[in-house]
């Protein structure tokens, strides 16, 4: 019984009574009816020279470096790897033939089905294609490609293909450059050539244009000289249409402003005379009124006074009857007396 710790890139595996299968850990007690196992899951590189062969029968070698390992992030994975895999060194030949022998297979299968042509311009979509299908037969053992580089394509002893792929390239670059260089030459002269006869003829043309251009300066001159003074012209005459039309204008200003104040003057003394009759009226009027005030003065005055003087005498001749009354009653009761 004891308490194992498993490193940074190690893992436990342990199985036993009270386990279901295994258990993966990284640290764990490990009591005595049960076995542990550490292995470790970094990843290793296998380097190969796979031995394909072409759809056309031409046999050729690819260097490839596999960086392979246990797939870590997945539980499955590394638990198919604990099962199958633990029990080997990753670098044993056990692993090292199995890796092996899934790449290889992969590898020439693939190749069978390409042209020469296909693998050698297609390197990335090979390469792709290589990964791919490695990787889906390393899933059933919990491993997987961290990296994998194919290197140049080698021939194979007695088939030199890509020897004389590669002189060819050459060859066809070289005439290639030859041929480049003798149509550079040659342009360089023909455009020498060109340059020259364009400058002749650029020469004349420029002299014949410079005649066209004279003559048809001066013409345009003279059209210019006629086309001011026809436009000075027509210019005096508007001026004087304008100075004519300015004066009729001015004459017939002049009319209606005497006539209008000869109007005027009419409208004023006929407003003067009607103004003079309608104050004389008002006159008249006011006269008529003071004299009618006057006389219902007078008549008023004449009418108080006589009223006044019948009411006094009506007073006085009441006054003298009360007191003749007053004697009588008198005279009466003295004469009652014994």
């Amino acid at each position: 019984m004891g308490f194992k710790v498993a490193r940074a890139s190690e893992y436990l595996a342990i199985t036993g009574a009270g386990i279901k299968d295994i258990k993966l850990a990284k640290k764990s007690w490990v009591y005595p009816w049960q076995s542990c196992t550490v292995f470790d899951v970094s990843p290793v590189n296998y380097t190969f020279e796979v031995q394909a062969m072409s759809s056309e029968k031409l046999p050729f070698v690819i260097p490839a470096v596999f960086t392979i390992g246990p797939r870590v992030d997945d539980p499955h994975a590394l638990l198919l790897y604990a099962m199958l895999m633990s029990q080997h060194d990753k670098h044993s030949n056990h692993v090292n033939e199995l890796v092996q022998g899934v790449i290889e297979g992969e590898t020439r299968v693939l190749v069978a089905s390409m042209t020469m042509e296909e693998v050698f311009k297609g390197t990335k979509e090979f390469k792709k294609e290589v990964f791919d299908k490695v990787q889906l037969e390393l899933n059933q053992f919990g491993l997987v490609i961290y990296n994998a580089n194919v290197k140049q394509l080698v021939d194979v002893p007695g088939h030199e293909y890509f020897s004389y792929l590669g002189q060819k390239t050459q060859m066809e670059a070289a005439n290639q450059a030859k041929i480049d260089v003798a149509e550079a030459k040659m342009k360089g002269e023909v455009g020498a050539k060109e340059r020259t006869g364009l400058t002749i003829q650029n020469a004349a043309k420029i002299d014949a244009e410079s005649k066209i251009i004279s003559t048809q300066r001066l013409g345009e001159g003279t059209k210019e000289e006629i086309k001011v003074k026809t436009e000075v012209q027509v210019f005096q005459n508007e001026k004087e249409a304008l100075v004519a039309q300015a004066d009729a204008a001015l004459a017939i200003q002049k009319a209606s402003l005497t006539k209008e104040s000869r109007v005027a003057e009419v409208e004023a003394a006929k407003a003067v005379a009607l103004r003079e009759a309608e104050l004389q009226t008002k006159v008249e009027q006011m006269n008529a009124l003071t004299r009618t005030e006057k006389l219902k003065a007078e008549f008023l005055s004449k009418a108080s006074v006589e009223y006044e003087t019948k009411v006094q005498e009506a007073n006085w001749e009441l006054y003298n009857k009360q007191k003749q009354a007053e004697a009588v009653l008198y005279e009466n009761r003295n004469k009652r007396r014994p």
